[in-house]
């Protein structure tokens, strides 16, 4: 008898976590934070609904925060078995799971400050760089489509999700004494329309499916009407004398921007402008990306080793990486003409937030959405049309032009998580994860209706035994 518990991105969209019970082993798949609030009130809330020592093995499906950023704690807490990722996975973890504990002891040196001066008891640390270097030491890299004996009765194959680099599929075959069965865990899905990953692959049997459901709910437009959008706002920015501000994750989502930015130049469509990454760790995503080159879409590297060589950032030669927070600063300046990149994608931290305090009250601004905003988030807040927001301790009006440009996703959108589903040949029991409920009921429907499978939503901490 196999058990499965869903712990986290259960009708949310962040925090993914499972827990897989077989043989008498704990497996747990995913081990991602919640997003939204600052960095010490989410690792403050954050609590295992398990004993980290009492787990045997972790399975990374991706590097992004909310499918891995609760690692070190879980290391904290007792934790000293394997975590397995792809290699490219393996490589982004060191650079997000840093910038996480850095910013988190940052943070949390504040906030005892604040408490210290006013007779309050000051918080413990939940974790710290010595357990994000022990997180990294645990890691074990594996190649895509090579299945690999992880346990005794479990054996584990990486299949290319297509969202960011190192994104995978997870295939478990898990075996006890009666039987053997297929669970397959989705992660992110990514959208074949975007640049730079390859197609998402497909997996043909399987006994239980986990898929994910951000954009169950509608497609995403095409990336050519996205693009011509984008050439729209560009010279309406230039006719307002302004600036444009894109929020941007650093990982995947700052490299295709990258890479578009590079063809618009190529067009001659930045003779204007000047690009600013301001993100000293999406420079770092960057170098990987150009490292692990050979794993990008074929006809997209081909573009770039065209102009430039290896390097997305020789491909935009109107492009200045700032990494120090005086170089950040001087961006301030600039009265036009200007295109920032930072983070954090969502506006819950980050340098965006400081160039949303100098430009966001001034109406020749843009700001231009290209992911998913969580509820809860300063992003989403902004998108849902609100006047003012409180930043650093004072209110600040918005009279920024905001955008939002769907065609950039790196989640499948409805249609394509549609195909992914239908592709299994026998009949999966599914269930929909990592997605607002109101999109999931949608998707849970479409699937129904147009294939004929009948998916199940769990709720959070339920069991299924399989």
């Amino acid at each position: 008898m196999r058990k499965l518990r869903f712990l986290g991105a259960a009708q949310e969209v962040t925090g993914s976590c499972y827990l897989l019970e077989n043989a008498g082993k704990k497996i747990l798949l995913d081990c991602g934070i919640h997003q939204g609030g600052d960095a010490v009130e989410r690792i403050t809330k954050e609590q295992f609904k398990f004993y980290p020592h009492s787990i045997d093995a972790v399975i990374i499906s991706h590097a992004h925060l909310d499918h891995s950023g609760l690692l070190p704690k879980l290391v904290h807490e007792g934790y000293k078995g394997p975590i397995y990722c792809t290699y490219g996975t393996q490589h982004l973890l060191k650079i997000l799971l840093e910038d996480a504990v850095s910013i988190y002891l940052r943070d949390l040196d504040h906030e005892n400050t604040r408490r210290s001066r006013a007779g309050k008891k000051t918080l413990h640390e939940e974790y710290n760089l010595d357990d994000v270097l022990a997180t990294l030491r645990l890691c074990q890299g594996l190649d895509y489509e090579k299945p690999q004996i992880i346990l005794e009765h479990l054996t584990l194959t990486f299949h290319d999700a297509g969202h960011i680099l190192g994104s995978s599929i997870v295939e478990l075959q898990i075996r006890d004494d009666a039987d053997e069965k297929t669970l397959v865990f989705s992660g992110d899905l990514g959208n074949p329309d975007a640049s730079l990953m390859r197609p998402l692959s497909y997996v043909d049997n399987a006994d239980v499916v986990l898929m994910e459901s951000t954009y169950g709910d509608r497609d995403h437009r095409c990336l050519s009407d996205t693009l011509d959008e984008f050439r729209v706002i560009l010279k309406q920015a230039e006719l307002d004398g302004g600036n444009i501000l894109i929020p941007a994750f650093a990982v995947g989502r700052t490299q295709e921007l990258l890479f578009h930015l590079g063809q618009l130049y190529h067009e001659g469509l930045l003779e204007h402008w000047h690009v600013f990454l301001d993100s000293p760790m999406g420079k770092a995503v960057t170098d990987v990306y150009s490292h692990y080159i050979q794993q990008l879409d074929n006809d997209d590297v081909a573009l770039i080793r065209a102009q430039h060589g290896d390097s997305l950032a020789s491909f935009l030669p109107n492009l200045t990486i700032c990494e120090s927070s005086e170089e950040s600063m001087a961006i301030n300046n600039i009265k036009k003409g200007a295109i920032i990149i930072a983070g954090s994608g969502m506006c819950t931290g980050g340098r965006i937030r400081h160039h949303f305090k100098h430009r966001l009250w001034l109406s020749n601004t843009h700001i231009i959405f290209v992911g998913f905003q969580a509820n809860g988030t300063l992003g989403r807040i902004l998108v849902d049309g609100v006047k003012h927001v409180k930043m650093f301790g004072q209110q600040i009006i918005v009279k920024a032009q905001i955008h939002t440009l769907g065609g950039f996703s790196a989640h499948a959108g409805q249609r394509d998580l549609l195909q992914w589903a239908a592709h299994f040949k026998n009949q999966p029991r599914f269930y929909l994860v990592h997605g607002e409920v109101k999109t999931i009921e949608i998707l849970c429907d479409a699937l129904a209706t147009k294939h004929h499978i009948q998916a199940e939503i769990p709720a959070q901490m339920s069991t299924i035994i399989f």
